[in-house]
């Protein structure tokens, strides 16, 4: 990820340009007056078009997931089933054991901070409750944020189902509360390796995947949410995305850093179009490619760099020498965005299809 070029595009129907310098007309000069062939012409011409004009900066990125967070452990333990990288686990199912005994998946934001027994009350209680009703458990069970009787012969019933001791208690460490289904990203602890409290068990993120790239502190612009970009994947396929924000860049060690920037760049995330189907099959290892689109202008009319004619004198200001038959004529223009070695270009009596005078290659 550390290659980056500057791409300039230009996108829309281009004719021929032809190479060459910009030119220079003293006060008072006339068609043709700069470059011009022995007949009073130009040596070459390049014709105006109507095109779109997008600048933009390309860099490698490569395909991971949205939301990396790490998931440590509550209690103290043994791991005696480690976590399955790559898997995705959802509502009710083990993320990993740790002695002999699932840490199971629920959703919801509040995270697991305590015990939960008969008597207490919390918004920590009502999701509950509501992952309880959701996996089917829920029959006698009023969802509110009361553990009442009503809560622990449902959570008696889901013990028996998963071959637990049925306390009717939920244990610190029984479960681990995330906003929806997780994909797990990396194990960070093996079969049989000892764990204490809030040491990292497993690195898990959303299913959702995204592209992660580093830009230059310079473009810190590209970097607000909503920018949009186009990412070619490791297979080829081009798809459309947009900026979700930056985040903590990754050091060496799997860790992250501080702040979504360093001395090296910022690390934006780009959320694909198309949701978890965009980079399916795709080589995560892999770069890709992410285009920022930094300026774009639709349906202007523009010309060759090398066409425009830098007028000297009082008025100064830009010129187009326009070629109409076997004469010429010096028209004064206004400029804009330049992209792709193309400048746009906007004047009285200015239209797509004349021909102008360029330098010679």
């Amino acid at each position: 990820m550390k290659r980056s070029t500057t791409a300039l595009l230009a996108l829309g129907t281009v004719t021929a340009a032809v190479a060459g310098s910009v030119l220079f007309l003293g006060a008072g000069g006339g068609a043709g007056a700069a470059g011009k062939g022995a007949d009073g012409l130009p040596p070459a011409t390049a014709t105006v078009v109507r095109t779109d004009l997008v600048l933009a900066r390309t860099v490698d990125g490569r395909i991971d997931f949205a939301q990396r967070r790490a998931v440590k452990a509550a209690v103290e333990g043994t791991v005696t089933v480690a976590a399955a990288e790559g898997r995705t686990v959802r509502r009710g199912e083990a993320l990993y054991e740790l002695n002999d005994k699932p840490v199971t998946l629920l959703y919801g934001p509040v995270p697991a901070f305590r015990e939960m027994k008969q008597g207490h009350r919390g918004s920590d209680v009502l999701q509950l409750e509501r992952n309880l009703r959701d996996l089917g458990y829920g029959a006698g069970l009023y969802v509110d944020t009361e553990y009442a009787e009503d809560t622990e012969s449902a959570v008696k019933r889901w013990q028996k189902h998963l071959n637990r001791e049925t306390t009717g208690r939920i244990g610190r460490g029984d479960v681990v509360f995330q906003p929806g289904e997780v994909k797990v990203v990396s194990a960070d602890a093996a079969l049989a390796d000892q764990v204490g409290p809030d040491a990292p068990v497993l690195t898990i993120a959303s299913t959702r995947p995204v592209v992660r790239a580093v830009l230059e502190q310079t473009d810190g612009a590209l970097t607000a949410r909503g920018t949009k970009v186009e990412v070619t994947l490791p297979s080829g396929k081009t798809v459309p995305g947009k900026v979700a924000g930056t985040v903590r860049p990754e050091r060496e060690d799997g860790a992250e850093g501080g702040g979504g920037g360093g001395q090296e760049g910022i690390t934006v995330e780009v959320v694909l179009d198309g949701g978890s189907r965009a980079a399916s099959g795709e080589d995560a290892e892999a770069a890709a490619s992410v285009t920022f689109v930094s300026e774009a202008r639709e349906g202007v009319l523009a010309v060759p760099v090398e066409a425009v004619v830098a007028l000297r004198g009082e008025n100064g200001g830009y010129g187009l020498q326009v070629v109409e038959g076997g004469t010429s004529e010096m028209i004064r223009v206004e400029t804009g965005m330049t992209a792709d070695g193309r400048i746009e270009v906007g004047g009285a009596g200015l239209r797509a299809g004349m021909k102008v005078g360029v330098a010679k290659p």
